[in-house]
């Protein structure tokens, strides 16, 4: 069995999707663009604003159900343009914790969005670094 999850203070599309879905031990959250919740705007030129923007955004998803970045065990990673990589690379280094989650990064044309970013999360418990 499945629950929904829409969050109010995500930002807000009018496209056919949930913010996430929880199906047992695991929420799956739907692609998050840069776009600020506040303002409904893109967050910023960069791909750096945008990918920490796409990263805010997961984390008031997974803050909704009581779960946080480091219940992260995977991401998927769309970048517009492969020269971006390195930005892209550098913010996703800041906003997560290490172990990193298993992760998958391809570059796809986004039109107006340099990043967007969907995720897997584990809920019973954090993980932890393997010794």
């Amino acid at each position: 069995m499945s629950n929904a999850i829409q969050v109010p203070q995500a930002p807000q599309f009018s496209l056919p999707f949930s913010h996430a879905v929880r199906a047992g031990d695991f929420v799956y959250v739907s692609g998050q663009v840069g776009v600020d919740p506040v303002i409904g705007e893109i967050s910023g030129p960069t791909i750096e604003e945008q990918t920490r923007q796409c990263l805010r955004n997961i984390e008031i998803i997974l803050e909704a159900v009581g779960l946080t970045l480091d219940h992260v065990i995977k991401s998927n990673a769309y970048v517009s343009r492969k020269e971006d990589f390195p930005g892209y690379n550098q913010a996703y280094s800041e906003m997560f914790n290490q172990p990193y989650p298993t992760r998958t990064t391809a570059p796809v044309d986004l039109g107006a969005y340099l990043v967007e970013i969907d995720v897997i999360a584990y809920a019973p418990e954090k993980r932890t670094r393997l010794e």
